[in-house]
């Protein structure tokens, strides 16, 4: 059962366990996406709260790596200000951080996709010029989603072309792995992890699956934001061999199948972004 997460509770642990904060105006923050729970803590900062233990397990990973990690990276990503521990019947880690301002670009899109797409190879590549010293390994690999991947593709066979989507499944599934250094990568980079302010790409949020290991995880971005020209400019942008480019089509196609199986009937904009994306691996792997 998950707990009952609201103001009140909020507030007892923000008073509790970061008293210099405690009377601020607390509001929930509305698009807080399925993983979280959010509330502003007077104009500067957020508190974020896992709704469930899956979630509740990235929190730790993102505390502790995010500091590392954020003064190389060329976007703003979250500052942590506060770590907090379970209490007052809340069973998980939770954190504040500065408030970072910007709408999502799932729900606004980039004014300049072909800039955005810049910045986010700038983005990827700075990530992984980090030490990769000691670093997360990520919890699962494009193999371990094959059979799943394959059940979702047949449920979607009145929505999208199944022959499409198995094809590049299987050209993800035959690509050779990895062998180069592991590299860092955000491991979760979709349009609802970015921010945007006056249309221009200003910020990446949600680091709990940050892990080092392929870099196809962040390639993704590929077919879960951009168009055909963009993802043009991405790939010139970004060093990237034919192999991770394939095994990065593979990522968007089963975070998108398996998604669309799992909200498209509950949530409107998560279906939306998700139909996109599997339509942009269609393109592209018809292109070849």
């Amino acid at each position: 059962m998950h707990p009952r997460i609201d103001t009140a509770l909020v507030a007892r642990l923000i008073a509790t366990q970061f008293p210099q904060w405690a009377g601020l105006p607390l509001r929930p923050v509305a698009a807080a996406g399925s993983d979280n729970v959010m509330y502003r803590l007077g104009e500067t900062m957020v508190v974020r709260l896992p709704r469930a233990a899956w979630a509740g397990a990235h929190v730790e990973r993102e505390q502790r790596w995010l500091p590392r990690l954020a003064p190389h990276l060329p976007l703003a990503v979250p500052v942590l200000l506060g770590a907090g521990t379970p209490a007052e019947g809340y069973p998980w880690r939770w954190s504040v951080y500065e408030w970072l301002d910007g709408e999502s670009v799932a729900v606004r899109p980039l004014a300049d996709p072909g800039k955005g797409a810049v910045q986010l190879a700038e983005f990827i590549v700075a990530l992984q010029r980090v030490d990769p010293l000691d670093g997360p390994r990520p919890g699962e690999s494009l193999a371990d989603r094959d059979e799943a991947t394959r059940a979702a593709i047949a449920e979607l066979s009145g929505e999208f072309d199944a022959d499409g989507l198995r094809a590049a499944w299987d050209a993800a599934m035959e690509a050779p792995e990895w062998a180069g250094p592991p590299v860092w990568g955000h491991g979760d980079l979709h349009p609802g992890n970015l921010l945007a302010v006056d249309g221009r790409l200003s910020a990446v949020i949600d680091f709990g699956d940050v892990a080092v290991g392929d870099p196809a995880r962040d390639v993704t971005i590929a077919w879960t934001l951009m168009s055909a020209e963009s993802r043009a400019v991405f790939r010139a942008a970004l060093p990237v061999d034919e192999a991770t480019w394939t095994r990065g089509r593979g990522w968007a196609l089963t975070g998108g199948a398996l998604a669309f199986t799992a909200y498209a009937a509950t949530d409107p904009i998560i279906a939306a972004n998700v139909r996109r994306q599997l339509t942009e691996v269609l393109t592209d792997q018809a292109r070849g």
